[in-house]
Formats: structure tokens, sequence, C-alpha cells
């Protein structure tokens, strides 16, 4: 079977930009096709993901259409998906099969624009990553108590860590202290001050037990890929899995599934990885995840993670080393993507201040929405170094 390359990325850069989902879009797009070498009259399919354009930038339906026009794509064949906050991962698996099928060079786009002067629309928009019909008995049990529906649920599973004894606070606090330090040496990420671990802890809180600094915040950007067969040289998607939450499984256990998914499907293990990006909408997730999926034993993440083995020169794999979804930012249609290229710039070596070594496997765990305590959709991928 043919394999996908990713032989193009681009990022905008990630916060509260001044620029417009088009403007965001485009480019992206063009950007990542640079980085390819090639033209945009090149692509053979574009694939466009974003999750609240219809809510916050008044585009509802063709996006990718409307805001890539005018800039030399164009009546090239353009797909959009919209999958909550794994949209973008979502949009690579599906080039990932038009690659397969003889379909090529694909462009994947992903975008979101959170920041438009409303802080309600905005919150608004990212509930409608939950089922509608739950959602009002959703705002019964989380009312008065958080100021999301979304940040409820995070923080029920952060006390449940607490209460079963899986982390301290202070580990939970260390995971956002490591993503700080991450994104300090990431140009594009959205917080790039360094923080203490006292600071954390005594940073405005959000929901009990989590603090701002714990949680991923409102983020416009953009980023792009250019997916192509393998060519040796770039990095290559090695396995890529899908799997759609109905309800039937707590989120954390439909993550330890999605990953024995993965390993098989990619012939690799858990402890091959060499460096992952998971989503971390908060720093208490971050740990959850790392057990979930088979990389430390349940209650070993937190300990690692403030012994400092996640991080740079640590005694483990590198976790989320463009500052996460807590610091390099949670652009939610885009967030999915914006792992995927930060794995590839440090397969292809090219990641700066926070390449370390030569990894050759790397990882994203991407979830979007949540269904009575479960994921909606979860995607994993684990992509490897060309070979030359």
């Amino acid at each position: 079977m043919t394999r996908a390359s990713l032989i193009g990325a681009f990022e905008t850069g990630y916060g509260k930009l001044g620029s417009g989902a088009q403007k965001l879009a485009q480019r992206a797009a063009l950007g990542a096709v640079k980085d390819a070498g090639l033209e945009p009259r090149d692509i053979a399919l574009v694939v466009l993901s974003n999750s609240m354009g219809g809510t916050l930038s008044g585009q509802d339906m063709v996006r990718a259409q409307v805001w890539l026009r005018g800039v030399g794509f164009g009546d090239i064949p353009m797909l959009n998906v919209e999958n909550a906050c794994a949209g973008g991962s979502s949009a690579v698996y599906n080039a990932m099969l038009a690659v397969q099928a003889g379909v090529e060079p694909v462009l994947v786009v992903a975008v979101e624009k959170m920041f438009t002067g409303s802080r309600e629309a905005t919150i608004e928009a990212l509930e409608r990553g939950l089922p509608a019909d739950l959602r009002g008995a959703y705002a019964t049990r989380f009312d008065g108590v958080a100021p999301s529906l979304l940040t409820g649920f995070n923080a029920l599973w952060a006390r449940r860590m607490l209460d079963d004894g899986r982390a301290t606070l202070e580990q939970i606090a260390a995971a956002a202290v490591k993503s700080r330090l991450h994104a300090s040496m990431n140009p594009v990420a959205q917080h790039r001050a360094c923080l203490t671990l006292e600071e954390v802890l005594k940073a405005p809180p959000v929901v009990d037990p989590l603090t701002r600094p714990m949680c991923s915040s409102f983020t416009d950007g953009a980023c792009g890929v250019v997916m192509a067969p393998e060519d040796g040289r770039s990095p290559v998607l090695r396995g890529a899995v899908v799997v759609s939450g109905d309800g039937t499984m707590e989120w954390h256990d439909r993550t330890t599934a999605l990953a024995s998914s993965l390993w098989e499907s990619a012939g690799i293990g858990a402890g091959d990885v060499d460096v992952i990006e998971v989503h971390d909408v908060t720093a208490a997730e971050e740990l959850w995840t790392l057990e979930a999926i088979g990389l430390f034993a349940e209650g070993e993440a937190g300990a690692a993670t403030a012994a400092g083995d996640t991080s740079f020169g640590g005694r483990a794999l590198l976790v989320n080393p463009s500052g996460g979804l807590i610091a390099r930012g949670h652009p939610v249609g885009a967030t999915g993507l914006s792992q995927i290229v930060e794995i590839t710039h440090h397969l292809r070596r090219t990641a700066g201040r926070r390449q370390q070594g030569s990894p050759r496997i790397g990882a994203t765990f991407n979830c979007g929405g949540i269904t009575d305590g479960d994921a909606s959709v979860m995607v994993a991928t684990a992509i490897e170094a060309g070979k030359r």
C-alpha cells in the first residue's frame, strides 16, 4: 500500500491575531505549498478543516472554496471537514486516503479564528461540540461551577486524578510549567512566558482544581501540510486511526483503545515513540493521556513530569515540545494539524531550539467533542522520519 509523506509544512503563529480566518487560511495554504517546492496549480486536492467559521466568521459551508479563492488554486477540488477539536487530524486522515488512492499531492489546511470580540459567542460555539440534546442536562450539572460545560468535564477528570491518587496538584502544575518552558522556545506559540510552580499554583482559578495556566485558552491560527507518496526523504505516516465515541466508553478507556489500534496498525509499541504531541486541553489531561496510551503506568506520569523526564534532556520521551494546547495554543479546528506539523519539524530536524537529537518515531493524539463522558471523535497518528 502507498504510504503518504509530509513533504511541506507551515504555521502562521498562534494567539490573538489581527487577521481573519480567510487571510490566515491563505497564509497557511501558500506557505505549505511553497515549503513543498510546489505551486498552487500543482495541487490535486485541498482538504480544509475549520470548526467554528459558521458561528464566528460568518462562513457556513464551502469554506475552502471561499477562503482560498483568488490565490492560484483555480478549480482544484476542495473538501471541507468539521470534526470539532479533531478536525485538523481528521483532514490529514482523509488526505492520507486520497494519496493511497492515487490522488496527489494533497494540501491540508486547518484554520480557526476564535477572538472575535465576544467571549460569550466563542464559548457558545465551543459548546456546540456537545450533543444538542444533552446540553441542557450538562448546563444543570455545571451551573455556577464552571465557566463552560467543556471546562466542567475536564475539571471533573482532574479532580478524579487527585482523588484516586494518580497525581498531586503539584505534579499537574509541573506539567503546565513544562509546557510554558517548551513554548518559550517556540516562536509561533501563544504563551511564551515561563512560569514557576508557585506561579502556576497561585494563578487565578478557572474551576477547582485548575488554575488559568493549567488550561488551554482561545487561540487564532492556521497551519498546513502537503502530502504525497512516500519519497524516502520526508516524514511518512506510518499509521493513522480514527474512532467515534458514542457514550458507551469513558474518555480515557476510549484513549487506551485508540492507542492499541494505532500501535497495531503502525507495527510499533508505545516504547518506540521518541516525541509526542498529546491533547492537553488541561495539564491534568496530559498526565492521564500519557498513562492511558501506555507510555507510563498508572500514577507514574505525574512524578515523571515533575522530575523533568518528559522535557528536554529527560529520561523518557519528549512530550508536547510545541508547548501543547495550554501554551502553544488550541485553535480548535487547527489543533490536530498543528500537532502533526510540530512532529514533522522534529522528524525533519528543523525544530530549532526544540530539536532533541534525531528522533525516528513521533506520534499525535487528538480529541474532539464530548458525548456522555466519552470522546465524540479521536484521531491518532504515528509518523516516521525519512530514511535519507
